[in-house]
């Protein structure tokens, strides 16, 4: 079934579907397909976006994406993310749980994000074979800012892509599909003593979030979980992985798509099923809310933070004042300051949220607080640097040391 069409064929045929019909310009009600650039042979990178909104951000609908096809030669994640596409389309007000999946979460799906590598692609492979990397020979998962060390690379258009599109949209949750080993790793890819690379574990502090969301993948998964089922050359208990302890990387993705609203995975997949998909997605609802004046006006750029969870990057509200924190069941503190007044404290009991697709809601009030100043960037040197785990609450001025894009991003 086409997918990605307005009246032609816009994403080359995906093998096994039916393309007979396209529901992008059946279904404009809850799908739109947009372009969010070029690759360096002028391809378009296009995105199909699915839910009750599909042109806008509405207050309270979470973003999530899905990234496929990074490497060109890694085909199996775009193919994944073709059927998907074609199964909650034709599941969209059939299935009751699809459909309240569609209808509670903005989810935006790139089943290319190097397409010409993948037309350059004469033999699908997991290890560099011809189409890999981009038309420039960059592999574009080692080309995004790093958030430990300096990474001097030229940054490629297909890399530009990607970030100003998470600086534009409000994405909470994220993955992205690639071939070869069987496992979901999760952050971070590089660190430092005080994250714990030492012991060869780099941990962020919302790491039991991360190990949840990761199981909640391999879980899923027919086999993923059982740790080594294709046979590669190393095992991963339970199919999760830190990914410091996998191998160090710099300028790998995740990191950089851990902005500060977004938890992002990368997930190595040769086995499919659509469970795991699907459930994954779920996990964007969990803590939201506003950050509003006591006239009830929205505030950009408020901080929002779980005691014990304080970041250099920290998570700010958009320009909607809303925030997104993404916790297990439990009990938290949550302050929020914003220039001009005092932080706020609340204690929240977080409960499970994820069958109802429904999330707690909270929204403070900031009397005092300026409606009027926007979102600050992180910065745009590296962010994680040993013993400075501090709150930048206290310390407004970090968050302007740069012009860094908004790495994490919002997901209602």
């Amino acid at each position: 079934m086409a997918i990605l069409c307005l009246g032609v064929l816009l994403i080359p045929l995906a093998a096994g579907l039916d393309f007979s019909y396209h529901p992008t310009k059946n279904n404009p009600s809850f799908t739109h397909l947009y372009s969010i650039g070029k690759s360096v042979e002028g391809r378009d990178l296009l995105v199909l976006f699915l839910g009750r909104f599909p042109t806008h951000h509405t207050t309270g609908i979470p973003e999530f994406k899905y990234i496929a096809n990074m490497h060109g030669d890694e085909t199996v994640g775009r193919e994944l993310l073709l059927h998907l596409i074609d199964f909650l389309v034709t599941s969209y007000k059939c299935d009751p749980a699809i459909t309240r999946l569609v209808n509670s979460t903005r989810i935006h799906i790139m089943p290319s994000m190097n397409p010409d590598g993948f037309e350059a692609t004469k033999v699908p492979d997991c290890y560099y074979s011809e189409g890999r990397f981009n038309m420039n020979g960059e592999d574009l998962n080692r080309n995004f800012p790093d958030v430990f060390n300096e990474n001097n690379v030229t940054f490629q258009p297909e890399t530009i892509a990607v970030m100003n599109w998470i600086k534009k949209e409000s994405f909470v949750l994220s993955a992205n599909l690639h071939g070869g080993a069987l496992v979901a790793s999760y952050t971070f890819d590089n660190g430092n003593s005080a994250t714990g690379s030492l012991q060869g574990y780099s941990q962020s502090l919302d790491d039991d979030v991360f190990v949840h969301l990761a199981k909640t993948y391999s879980l899923n998964h027919a086999t993923m979980h059982r740790g080594n089922e294709c046979g590669y050359k190393q095992s991963f208990p339970d199919g999760i992985t830190n990914g410091y302890t996998w191998y160090r990387l710099k300028g790998k993705s995740p990191p950089f798509f851990l902005s500060p609203h977004c938890f992002h995975f990368l997930h190595k997949i040769t086995i499919i099923k659509s469970s795991k998909i699907l459930q994954y997605i779920k996990n964007g609802h969990s803590v939201k809310g506003q950050v509003l004046d006591e006239n009830r006006t929205p505030i950009p750029g408020a901080i929002v933070e779980a005691k014990g969870r304080r970041h250099v990057c920290p998570y700010r509200t958009n320009r909607h004042g809303e925030y997104y924190l993404l916790l297990l069941p439990g009990s938290y503190v949550l302050n929020a300051t914003a220039p001009g007044c005092e932080s706020v404290l609340t204690t929240l009991q977080v409960p499970n949220g994820l069958e109802n697709f429904s999330a707690l809601k909270y929204d403070f009030l900031l009397p005092g607080a300026s409606s009027r100043a926007g979102p600050a960037s992180c910065p745009a040197k590296p962010l994680y640097q040993d013993n400075q785990h501090t709150s930048t609450a206290r310390k407004p001025t970090l968050s302007f040391l740069g012009l860094m894009t908004v790495l994490y991003t919002t997901f209602t």
